[in-house]
This record gives structure tokens, sequence and C-alpha cells, in this order.
């Protein structure tokens, strides 16, 4: 999805102001403008990233988007700081002190082979015994992973042995994601 800078300065700023309005309901989250952005309407799989000192703080979204973009990213945010389950929720101090992600994520597509992956483009998402993980196309970038490194992480996300990937085939799917922050686009 080609977001054009403006956009994404909208996004950031309302995930943020989501963020705010769970600590006080006076902070207004942003009314869409579906005029000046118009694929705030469309629907797209979305996650937000929260950063604290570079490292996570939490990280939720939604894989296919089942609601406008706007409120996918509302809802992913909010999900963020409250209820990523590998964290405590976010407190009033912290605010200051996260950097937000955003990603938009493209349809998912199905791999064939492990070889199809690409590190840094791709995104996976494996699907095994009723479980689904997710890692983002930025995670093995972020964390200097090779394809090898990166299959494993997958498979110990969804709560399997790291080396499943190699015992058989997985069933994965793909998607690429456009990926911007709050310090890429100049708002920290």
């Amino acid at each position: 999805m080609e977001l054009n800078k403006e956009t994404k300065i909208f996004l950031l700023r309302l995930a943020r102001k989501a963020i705010e309005h769970e600590f006080d309901n006076s902070v207004e989250i942003p009314k869409p403008d579906y005029e000046k952005y118009p694929l705030l309407k469309t629907q797209a799989g979305a996650f937000v990233t929260l950063n604290e000192n570079n490292n996570l703080r939490g990280c939720i979204g939604y894989i296919i988007g089942f609601m406008p973009l706007y409120d996918t990213v509302v809802e992913a945010a909010k999900q963020a700081a409250f209820g990523d389950p590998r964290f405590p929720a976010l407190v009033k101090p912290e605010l200051s002190k996260i950097e937000i992600e955003v990603s938009i994520l493209s349809e998912p597509f199905p791999l064939k082979g492990y070889d199809e992956i690409e590190i840094g483009k791709h995104g996976l998402i494996l699907e095994e015994s009723g479980r689904r993980a997710l890692l983002l196309p930025q995670v093995p970038i972020e964390h200097r992973m090779n394809k090898k490194e990166f299959l494993s992480a997958l498979c110990q996300k969804g709560g399997f042995p790291p080396d499943l990937w190699r015992r058989k085939q997985l069933k994965l799917s793909a998607f690429t994601a456009t990926v911007f922050s709050e310090k890429e686009m100049g708002l920290l």
C-alpha cells in the first residue's frame, strides 16, 4: 500500500492519541477525514509496535483488515499498549518514553517453499496444529537474523521447537508491509 508522508504522520498521531485517550478521556482521537486521507477507509491489516529505549514494549495487530484502516490502527494501538500479554499494561509516565511504529500489511499469500522467503521484504505467518504465529518483515533485520534464524524464531513464537521447520515443510504465508515510525517521520 502506497502511503504519502501526510497519511503516515496522521496514522502515527492517531495511534498515539488513541493510547492517550485511554489515560485521559478529554484527549480527542482525530476524526477520520476520508476525503483528505482516502486510504483510511480501505480494509488492510495493520500492526502497532511500541518501543521504549529501543526495546519492544508492545506489539499487536490484525493480519487481515476487517474494518477501515482508521479503526484498525486505533484498536491495534490500544491493544499494543494495554493488551499485549507479554508485557504489563502501559502506565501513563511511560507514554512520553515510547516510540510508535505502524506497519500496514499486504494481503497474505502462500509460500511453496523456504527458498521464496526474502529477508527484509517478507513477514511470515505460520499456521500449524491450530496455532498461528507471525513475525513482521522488519524483525529479521532488527535482530540481524538470516533465513534459518527467522524460521526458528517463527517456530518458537508459535510455541513449537525452533527446528520444526527443518523436520517438515511448514504451512507458511508471507506478506509485505509499509513500515514507518515517529522517529522516521520527525515526530520525536
